[in-house]
């Protein structure tokens, strides 16, 4: 069993296909279930973003794991396979690993560096957990993902440097000091949008939500931070935008949700509208009228090209360093497990194997004094366990330090055990969550 990653994101696709393959937070657990009835998949995970659409499953084999992954996001997307490969790519294995530990840390997003992404992968994790869809493989990947993640961020400043979608979204907008904002949409997003507004220095903020109790939190939040806040029901949209100098709308919704209609009348004041959807949350037509601008994820695309990444050479360096080195840790801790089992099923035989050559001794030998047979048993377990110390270690240490002998098979080919010893001896599920995973993004 290994590791898959099958995806598409801002760099191999275009917004028109990100918007198709999206998977709304409401259909996450339809589409993991769907993943790991597969045939070839035994765990899975879904990271759905504004610019990535990621799956990472434990497959039995690649090209049965890539062709039943790649069928269920096409039909999600509404194309045919042939369609969607063009803009999907696959990473197996050590690769797959490396490229999560990438993503997690920001080195693959839209603009590097961000943080924002460690916590989408956390709340992806939590989502695969409470779905049923995460065993022991995915769950030890996942937890070393978001360590390695704020390791980089620690010990490189990538998160200093480098800003959320968010952030590009709204230094498009321009000077907010004193401005008043409206927010559509109170999820991770929304909260997102408004910490970069306060930083910003906007003077008020409205939140509008079709969930008036969601948005009436957020909004309380954002109080307690010291902006001025309230919260309107989705029905009062195109009050609030008439008092609004910026909208920045996130609200996962398959359908706009923005249209010409909320935007009344300005006598002259300009409106900057943030479409941070995807699908896209604004009706094309709302550009298109005077006094207004829309950003949205194309346009935070063409700003980074033309400003070129925030970070230095150095620092994504020494990033990249971390992330080569966690891999390669990660990978030979993975390799030493695997031969773990197989190493106690061996060492289960031989106390078996001993065991019963004392019971023959009882046998022939029962008028034998207890205490002699006592220490001849002690002694016997002792030369057994002297004998197997050495090799069981050294193989565990080979396993770790190369991938290209199967010391588990070797093991099992020269003491003749039962293949299916070692399976019997692992654990099969995963360990109840760490502290690590009950954090919120």
């Amino acid at each position: 069993m290994s590791v898959l990653a099958v995806g598409l994101s801002h760099r191999s696709a275009d917004l028109g296909t990100l918007e198709r393959a999206t998977v709304p937070a409401g259909e996450l657990t339809k589409v993991l279930h769907e993943l790991q009835q597969a045939e070839h998949v035994s765990e899975v995970m879904l990271v759905s973003t504004c610019n990535r659409i990621e799956v990472y499953a434990v497959v039995e084999t690649f090209h049965g794991g890539v062709n039943d992954v790649s069928e269920v996001l096409s039909r999600k997307a509404g194309m045919e396979p042939s369609e969607l490969y063009d803009s999907l790519y696959v990473h197996y294995a050590g690769a797959a690993v490396e490229h999560l530990f990438s993503v997690a840390s920001g080195l693959d997003s839209m603009v590097v560096g961000e943080t924002q992404i460690l916590g989408q992968v956390r709340a992806a994790y939590a989502t695969a957990r409470e779905a049923g869809t995460v065993g022991r493989a995915l769950h030890e990947l996942i937890q070393t993902t978001l360590r390695v993640g704020k390791r980089v961020h620690t010990e490189t400043g990538l998160d200093q440097l480098g800003a959320s979608v968010v952030s590009e979204a709204l230094g498009a907008a321009g000077d907010l000091a004193g401005k008043h904002a409206l927010i559509v949409g109170a999820g991770s997003m929304g909260a997102l949008s408004a910490s970069q507004l306060g930083k910003a220095g906007i003077g008020r903020i409205t939140v509008a939500n079709r969930t008036d109790a969601n948005a009436s939190r957020l909004a309380a939040k954002v109080s307690e931070q010291g902006v001025p806040a309230r919260s309107v029901p989705l029905s009062e949209l195109a009050t609030a935008v008439a008092e609004a100098d910026v909208v920045v709308s996130c609200t996962g919704a398959q359908d706009a949700v923005f249209r010409p209609a909320h935007v009344p009348p300005r006598d002259g004041r300009p409106l900057v509208v943030c479409d941070l959807g995807l699908p896209k949350d604004v009706d094309v037509e709302v550009a298109r009228l005077a006094g207004v601008t829309v950003v949205d994820l194309e346009t935070i695309q063409r700003r980074m090209r033309e400003s070129g990444a925030p970070t230095t050479d150095r620092q994504r360096a020494k990033a990249n360093g971390i992330v080569l080195d966690e891999v390669r840790e990660y990978l030979a801790g993975q390799r030493s497990a695997e031969v773990t089992p197989t190493v106690t099923a061996l060492r289960r035989r031989a106390a078996e194997v001993v065991d019963g050559e004392l019971l023959r001794l009882d046998h022939r030998l029962p008028e034998l004094d207890s205490q002699v047979r006592e220490e001849v048993g002690r002694t016997v377990r002792r030369v057994v366990d002297k004998l197997l110390h050495a090799p069981t270690v050294r193989v565990k240490q080979l396993a770790a330090e190369t991938a290209d002998t199967d010391y588990a098979n070797a093991l099992r080919e020269l003491f003749c055990l039962d293949p299916q010893a070692p399976a019997a001896v692992a654990s099969p599920t995963a360990p109840p969550a760490s502290p690590e995973t009950e954090k919120k993004p």
